[in-house]
């Protein structure tokens, strides 16, 4: 077996001779890749956190967000290219890791990485700042006066490990805002955050000491107190306890922002069904199920597909099935843990208790072997959304009319973000109305309902407004400031 080594986290000012270093091993056939994750003291945490905000404070906060963004915009020109050698690592390193399949992981980073250049940054700056110069200095404001936004001293960020990669975002966010940056990786996924902060430093050695990316095992009591006590603001990604778990332990003071568990759904419409349109929504939807095997919270779960098309419902999960053995045999799904491979034999088997219970031998069905790497289960009667076992397990339900789905999701009205519709244009708008009046908050082409658009209002809410402060002059202060200019009478 080959043994690769690699090291987690980014820790400016400690030698490596002064940290505790534990093993986090990944195996991939004859791979094995063995990364050190840095184990901090809680006086260690305290002391990291005081340089990272000094930092901040003497030279990103200096910095206009257009030198930000070139910054970023470089790092990104590097791994964009695949010759590079912080590009060439992440290639060989997070397959292994994340257990994905090589050909999906280099894909996806390629198209993730596609939406941090430097026009879709100014246009994600842009659309939560009207007048981004908000962010480097006061500004008039309409109503008189003036403003302008200060981000966190010290932000800290809680990531999961379900999607290579996934950090770069809030970091990226983090550092728009001018804030000091500490983020703390999880065990699944341990490598790319401090991958990307050793190669922003390369681009741009002023920023090595404003941000950090640390690690510590299961809760780290003691560990994320210190480091949680000097946080402004912290942003946490995860399951849902566990961010309960990260609210209960900060100071009533502290900002957090939570992403926690979210369900997708799909909508096609009769209109998307003809003989020709029919087969390439397929395609596309079963692209959908397989980036990433469901594991991010924009995946979808089941898909409604409205009868009334020239090819029906059922058809539909037959050609969403053919397209899954096709991704199957160019992007093979990862291995399955054992509770993974228990989720998908009870959701197939729940499926097929269904199917065989008396009255309704019609209206459910799994199609494909029972030992498939995918699954796709047709239903020919209205049902609720509800998740499945992932791993490209997908549910298909029929319904006379994409209008009656609304009363299907809006049960799980806090856990929905993302619909992927396939309509004509009034329908659309129309679906619009009724899936944002239910809770949803991203609507897209199913297709890319797993790659969201530069500057997308992550649960509907503002990446960058989120994370700042507004500070303003009020035109009071104004008027009696100018009494007392040397002009004045």
């Amino acid at each position: 077996m080959t043994t690769l080594q690699a090291v987690a986290g980014y820790l400016p000012g400690l030698a490596p001779a002064e940290v505790q270093w534990h093993p986090l091993i990944f195996e991939s056939g004859a791979t094995r890749v063995e990364v050190a994750a840095p184990v901090l003291s809680p006086t260690q945490m305290a002391a990291l956190a005081l340089r990272v905000k000094q930092a901040s404070r003497l030279h990103l906060k200096t910095m206009t967000v257009s030198q930000i963004v070139a910054v970023v915009d470089r790092a990104m020109a590097r791994l964009l290219d695949p010759a590079d050698c912080y590009r060439i690592q992440a290639d060989q390193l997070l397959p292994i890791i994340s257990g994905y399949d090589a050909n999906m992981v280099r894909l996806g980073l390629t198209a993730f990485f596609k939406t941090f250049r430097a026009p879709q940054l100014h246009r994600f700056v842009a659309e939560d700042f009207a007048n981004p110069k908000l962010l480097d200095e006061f500004q008039p404001r309409p109503k008189g006066g003036a403003a302008r936004a200060f981000g966190p001293d010290l932000l800290v960020h809680s990531w999961a490990g379900n999607v290579p990669a996934l950090p770069l975002w809030s970091l990226v966010c983090g550092l728009l805002v001018k804030a000091g940056n500490i983020g703390k990786v999880p065990s699944a996924e341990p490598l790319f955050a401090g991958l990307f902060a050793r190669l922003l430093v390369e681009v741009h050695p002023p920023l090595a000491d404003c941000l950090a990316v640390v690690w510590w095992k299961g809760g780290g009591d003691e560990q994320a107190s210190a480091l949680y006590a000097e946080a402004d603001t912290v942003l946490a990604y995860g399951a849902n306890d566990s961010l309960e778990g990260i609210r209960h332990r900060l100071p009533v003071t502290t900002r957090f922002l939570p992403y926690g568990h979210k369900i997708g759904f799909g909508l096609v419409s009769a209109a998307a069904l003809d003989t020709l349109r029919g087969p390439a929504t397929a395609r596309l939807a079963a692209w959908d199920a397989t980036r990433y095997d469901q594991q991010g919270c924009y995946s979808p779960h089941v898909f409604y597909v409205e009868r009334g098309g020239k090819v029906s419902p059922r058809e539909f999960a037959q050609y969403l099935a053919s397209e899954l053995a096709n991704l199957q045999l160019r992007f093979p799904r990862r291995a399955l843990a054992l509770e993974d491979s228990a989720a998908v034999a009870g959701w197939r088997q729940a499926i097929e208790l269904q199917s065989m219970s008396a009255g309704v031998a019609s209206a459910a069905a799994l199609i494909g072997e029972p030992d498939e790497t995918w699954g796709v289960a047709y239903a020919d009667v209205a049902q609720a959304l509800a998740p499945t076992a992932l791993n490209r397990s997908i549910q298909v339900v029929a319904v006379d009319s994409l209008e009656q789905v609304i009363a299907q999701v809006t049960v799980h009205q806090p856990f929905l973000q993302t619909a992927g519709v396939a309509a004509a244009p009034a329908e659309l708008f129309r679906l619009a109305e009724l899936l944002g009046a239910a809770g949803v908050t991203r609507i897209c082409a199913i297709g890319s309902m797993t790659s969201p658009e530069a500057g997308w209002h992550h649960d509907g809410r503002f990446n960058l407004l989120d994370l700042v402060r507004m500070v303003e002059i009020e035109q009071t202060a104004e008027l009696a400031a100018d009494k007392l200019a040397p002009y004045a009478d």
